[in-house]
C-alpha cells in the first residue's frame, strides 16, 4: 500500500499558512488563469519528495514563500513533509522535516517545524512510506554499484509537467534529463513487479564479471606487448650493429631479456669489432616495416568488420526464420493423418483433393528452414571464434606499431648525434654511452607485475550466471505485464479516438515510448501527427500504468498530477477558460471521462490532480473542481497580502 496527497501548504516569513486541500481517491481540478501558481503545485510536490534541485519557479514563490509542505496519507497513516527554501547562496535545502501525524491533522504551525532530517534520510523514509523495498539493488548502467529504487524513481510515473504532457519525444517525467532514460529503463521491471531482489543481484554480478574479464584481457595484452623487446632496445641494438659493437643477430621474436643481454655485450666491447660498412639505411627499413604493419592493421580491421556484419546477418536471418518456422509449424496442418480416399481440409474440415499437395509444400518449407537454421546456427560460433582471433591479432599489431615508432624515434636521434663524430671509434663510444644510460634506467624501473590469466575462471562464472538468468522468468514476466498494460492503452486510445487506434498499440520499455504496429510498419509516438494524439497517448499510457499499479499493489504513489492537458486545444492566455467549443470541447470532455473511468476502476485507490486553464460547465468537470484561481476573484496560490513589493503579473 502507498500514499496519496491530502494537502499542499506554503508558509511565508511571518509563519502564515496557505493550504490547498485535495480529496483522496478522486479527481481534483484546480482551474484558473495563467501565472496564478497552478503549475507550482506539481513543483512543490516534486521538491518536497526529496528532489536534489530547487525546482520551485516564479517570483512570488521564490520571494515570499519560505517553507513548502505536503501532507501524505496512506490508509490510517499521515505524514507531514516540509522543506525550506534554500538560504544564502545554497543551491537547494539539504534538510527536511518529516513528522507522523494523526489522520486528518492540519499542517504543523511554522513554529513547530524543525528541519533536522538530512535529504538522504528523508528520501529513505519517503520511499519506505511508499512501500518501496530499499533492500533491492538494481544494476546501474553508468555505475559500478547497483542502486536501490526510491521515491524519486517512482515519480517517473506520477508527474507530467506542462512541457511533458503533450511532448512527442518524452513519455515519462524527467525523461529528457541527462542519463535519465537509462535509469527509467532499469526501474521499469521493478515497479511493474517483474523483478525480484535475487535476480537483480545476479544481473549486477554478471555486469561486474564482464568488466573484470575485459580488464584481464587488457592487462594480458599489455603484458604480452611488454614481454617482447621494447622499441628503444631494438633501436639501440641497431645502432650497436651499425657501430660495429656486436655482430648482426636475428631479432624476430627477441625477448626483453635477450635484448638486454646483447646490449650489455655492446657496452663491454673495448673497441669496434670491425669497421662498419655502408649498407642499407635502417630507418628506411623501419619505415617499410611500418607501412607493412599499417596495411596489415587495416586488413585486420576490415576482416573484423566483415565478420561482425556476418554475425548480425546470421542473427537477423535466424530471427526471421524462427518466426516463419513457428508460423508453419503451429498451423497444425500435418496432424490430421487422413488415410481414407477422400482428404479433408484441416481448417474447415471440408473434403478436398489438394490437402496432400499443401502438406507437401509445407513439409518442404519446414525442412528447408530447419536445414538453413542448422547451418547458420553452426556457423555463428565459428565466426565469433574468428572474430576473437582477429581481435587478438589487432592487439599484437597495435603493440608492434608502437615498438616500431619507438625504434624510429630512438634511431633517428642516434643517427643525428653520430653524424657529428668524425670517426668510427668515437661513434662507437657515443653509442655505448647511450646504451649504458638505457640499461641504468631500465634497472631502476620495477619489473612488469605478473598478470594471472583468469579468463577461463571468469568466463565459467559468466556462463553460469547467464544460464541462471536465462532460466529466470523476469523477461517473460515483464513482456507479459507490458502486453497487458498495452491492451489497456489500446482501449483508452479507442475511447479517445486517437490516431492509429485501430492498430495494435504497445508500450515500449526500451524506447520509452508508445508504438502503433500498423500494416506499413511501427509508428512511434513522435511520428504520430498532432498535439491531441501526443496528449492522448501520454494520458492513456500513464492511466494504464497507474491502473496496473493499483491492481498489483505495486509501490508507486497512487497519484497522477497533470499540468494543463487542455493546452493542445486552446492557448493558455485565452481570456475565458470556458470558451472552448465544438469538437475540441467534446475531445477534452472525453479525456476527462476517460480519466474518471480509470479512477472508478481503481475503486478509490487512485488520486488524480489536474491544473487547468479550461473551466467547463459539464457536471463531470464542475464537480471535480476544488478551486478557481482567477484575476477576477483575486485568488492565487500565493495570497495577494503576502506580496509586499511589485513583482509584475503573477
Amino acid at each position: 500500500m502507498t500514499f496519496q496527497i491530502s494537502a499542499i501548504s506554503i508558509y511565508n516569513d511571518d509563519g502564515q499558512i496557505r493550504t490547498v486541500p485535495f480529496k483522496t481517491g478522486k479527481l481534483n481540478i484546480i482551474t484558473g488563469d495563467s501565472r496564478r501558481g497552478k503549475s507550482a503545485l506539481l513543483n512543490i510536490v516534486d521538491y518536497c519528495l526529496a528532489s536534489d534541485d530547487y525546482v520551485i519557479k516564479g517570483a512570488a514563490l521564490r520571494n515570499f514563500v519560505q517553507v513548502f509542505a505536503v501532507t501524505l496519507v496512506k490508509g490510517q497513516q499521515q505524514l507531514f513533509v516540509a522543506r525550506p527554501a534554500p538560504t544564502g547562496k545554497a543551491a537547494t535545502a539539504t534538510t527536511m522535516c518529516i513528522t507522523t501525524q494523526a489522520l486528518g491533522a492540519p499542517p504543523l504551525p511554522r513554529a513547530q517545524i524543525t528541519f533536522s532530517t538530512p535529504l538522504d534520510v528523508a528520501k529513505d523514509r519517503l520511499s519506505e512510506f511508499a512501500g518501496i523495498d530499499r533492500t533491492v539493488r538494481i544494476p546501474a548502467v553508468r555505475s559500478s554499484s547497483p542502486i536501490p529504487p526510491s521515491i524519486r524513481h517512482a515519480l517517473f510515473f506520477c508527474l507530467q509537467k506542462q512541457n511533458e504532457i503533450a511532448n512527442p519525444d518524452l513519455l515519462f517525467h524527467s525523461q529528457g534529463q541527462d542519463f535519465r532514460p537509462a535509469t527509467i529503463r532499469a526501474m521499469i521491471p521493478y515497479f511493474l513487479g517483474a523483478m525480484d531482489p535475487e535476480q537483480a543481484l545476479r544481473e549486477h554480478r554478471l555486469r561486474l564479471l564482464r568488466q573484470e574479464l575485459a580488464a584481464v584481457d587488457t592487462a594480458l595484452a599489455a603484458a604480452r606487448s611488454l614481454s617482447a623487446a621494447s622499441g628503444q632496445a631494438l633501436a639501440l641494438l641497431t645502432e650497436a650493429v651499425e657501430a660495429g659493437l656486436v655482430e648482426p643477430m636475428p631479432r624476430e621474436a627477441m625477448t626483453a631479456d635477450d635484448a638486454v643481454e646483447y646490449l650489455r655485450r655492446a657496452v663491454a666491447s673495448a673497441s669496434p669489432l670491425h669497421t662498419p660498412e655502408a649498407g642499407d639505411d635502417p630507418v628506411a627499413a623501419l619505415l617499410d616495416d611500418r607501412r607493412a604493419l599499417r596495411a596489415q592493421h587495416a586488413r585486420t580491421r576490415t576482416r573484423i568488420a566483415n565478420l561482425k556484419r556476418a554475425v548480425r546477418e546470421n542473427n537477423d536471418f535466424l530471427g526471421q526464420a524462427t518466426e516463419q518456422h513457428a508460423r508453419l509449424a503451429t498451423l497444425g496442418l500435418l496432424t490430421r493423418g487422413d488415410t481414407g480416399p477422400t482428404s479433408h481440409c484441416p481448417v474447415c474440415d471440408n473434403p478436398t483433393t489438394h490437402t496432400s499437395e499443401v502438406a507437401d509444400v509445407i513439409t518442404r518449407d519446414l525442412a528447408r528452414l530447419n536445414a538453413e537454421m542448422t547451418v547458420i546456427g553452426n556457423d555463428t560460433p565459428e565466426i565469433n571464434a574468428l572474430i576473437a582471433a582477429e581481435e587478438d591479432t589487432l592487439q599484437e599489431l597495435h603493440a608492434a606499431l608502437a615498438r616500431n615508432q619507438e625504434q624510429l624515434d630512438v634511431l633517428t636521434a642516434g643517427q643525428r648525434a653520430a653524424s657529428d663524430q668524425p670517426d668510427a671509434y668515437r661513434r662507437a663510444v657515443l653509442v655505448q654511452g647511450r646504451i649504458s644510460l638505457f640499461l641504468e634506467t631500465a634497472a631502476r624501473h620495477p619489473q612488469t607485475p605478473h598478470v594471472d590469466d583468469r579468463r577461463e575462471e571468469i568466463t565459467t562464472k559468466i556462463a553460469e550466471l547467464e544460464e541462471e538468468l536465462g532460466a529466470s522468468t523476469r523477461d517473460d514476466r515483464l513482456n507479459s505485464f507490458i502486453s497487458l498494460i498495452s491492451q489497456q492503452i489500446k482501449r483508452k486510445a479507442v475511447d479517445l479516438d486517437l490516431e492509429h487506434h485501430e492498430s495494435p498499440i504497445r508500450l515500449d520499455p526500451r524506447a520509452l515510448t508508445v508504438i502503433a504496429d500498423t500494416p506499413r510498419g511501427p509508428v512511434r509516438l513522435s511520428d504520430m501527427g498532432g498535439g491531441e494524439n501526443w496528449l492522448g497517448y501520454h494520458v492513456a499510457a500513464l492511466l494504464s500504468l497507474q491502473e496496473w499499479f493499483c491492481e498489483q499493489d505495486n509501490p508507486v504513489p497512487r497519484l497522477l498530477i497533470l499540468d494543463q492537458p487542455s493546452q493542445v486545444y486552446f492557448p493558455e492566455d485565452a481570456p475565458d477558460g470556458n470558451a472552448l467549443a465544438g469538437p475540441d470541447r467534446i475531445a477534452l470532455l472525453n479525456l476527462y471521462r476517460t480519466i474518471q473511468q480509470t479512477i472508478d476502476a481503481c475503486n478509490g485507490a487512485l488520486q488524480i490532480i489536474v491544473m487547468e486553464h479550461a473551466d467547463l460547465d459539464e457536471e463531470l468537470f464542475r464537480s471535480a473542481v476544488e478551486d478557481r484561481w482567477r484575476r477576477s476573484n483575486g485568488k492565487a496560490l500565493v495570497p495577494h497580502a503576502w506580496i509586499t513589493e511589485e513583482i509584475g503579473d503573477r
